[in-house]
């Protein structure tokens, strides 16, 4: 009989509750809360009440929490299909799809409860906000836009963050959004480059399987071109102060780097990319926005 699969990470000494939150990358959950935290900011020219920041974050996490485990779930099959994510908890045995579904449950109720902790019109647009980030894990199965679709479902952070603390939806929360989607689908038309031959055997919607990889990775230099422009926009509009522009500069420079890390023969480097990289990307833009804001 051969070994059961083992998770070497910090998660794992914790038993069943470890192996959960690993699957669902629980600690990338610092990578997203810079979104919801950025809208918050610039809504509230400054740092907002402690309790908001509080309910903000117990969002963001119950959120994302929700998006991933629903993703582990809706996709096990074609998880344990693909060679790249056959090892993951679900498709390897190593809990039980009803665990999964419970965490969904509990994060979906967390959410809709911290939402309605914030302000109203938080709570009433929380069940359209969950739909729209359960729902990306099926859009694969029927339309190569899901790259977008993915994109907006991380987009709609920081106009939740902006929500939280103004109870009203503005322009520049549009922008913002804007900046963050087509940040998310530029990476995600990199990312899904590897898992071309894939999609094309098994019948998955992406622009990698309906074009080629080449074509992928030029649409993911658009989306970030929009991004940057959508971030130099937004700063002159709210009129922040250098240290803002500072940051998307150095942000720039960070997506230069990730691009020249991948090649549509040459996809070696392309984990490094998604998560290294981008996890700069969103601390810098974070840190100095927080710093222009506070500052200004």
């Amino acid at each position: 009989m051969s070994n059961p699969v083992k998770i070497n990470k910090p998660w794992s000494s914790m038993g069943r509750i470890g192996i959960l939150l690993d699957s669902i990358r629980f600690e990338h959950s610092v990578f997203a809360l810079p979104f919801a935290y950025l809208g918050m900011m610039m809504a509230a020219d400054g740092l907002p009440s402690w309790d908001k920041v509080f309910w903000i974050t117990i969002a963001m996490v119950s959120a994302r929490t929700l998006a991933m485990g629903a993703n582990r779930y809706i996709d096990r099959d074609i998880d344990a299909a693909n060679p790249r994510t056959a090892l993951r908890a679900l498709p390897a045995g190593l809990m039980k799809p009803s665990d999964m579904v419970l965490m969904c449950v509990i994060s979906f109720i967390v959410f809709i409860f911290s939402a309605f902790m914030l302000n109203s019109l938080a709570f009433y647009l929380s069940p359209v906000a969950a739909f729209i980030i359960v729902f990306y894990s099926y859009s694969k199965r029927f339309t190569w836009l899901s790259h977008f679709w993915l994109g907006i479902s991380d987009g709609i952070a920081p106009v939740g963050g902006w929500i939280a603390v103004s109870n009203t939806i503005t322009m520049d929360a549009a922008v913002l959004c804007l900046a963050v989607s087509s940040w998310i689908a530029g990476f995600d038309l990199i990312y899904q480059c590897m898992d071309r031959d894939f999609d094309i055997k098994n019948n998955l919607k992406s622009i990698p399987a309906n074009w080629s990889n080449k074509v992928s990775l030029s649409l993911a230099k658009l989306m970030h071109v929009i991004t940057v422009a959508s971030l130099l926009s937004l700063g002159w509009t709210l009129d922040l102060s250098l240290l803002y522009f500072t940051g998307v500069a150095i942000a720039l420079l960070l997506l230069i780097y990730e691009h020249s890390l991948v090649k549509a023969d040459d996809l070696s480097k392309v984990t490094v990319a998604f998560f290294n990289v981008n996890g700069y990307i969103a601390v810098t833009i974070f840190a100095f926005t927080a710093a222009a804001i506070i500052m200004n």
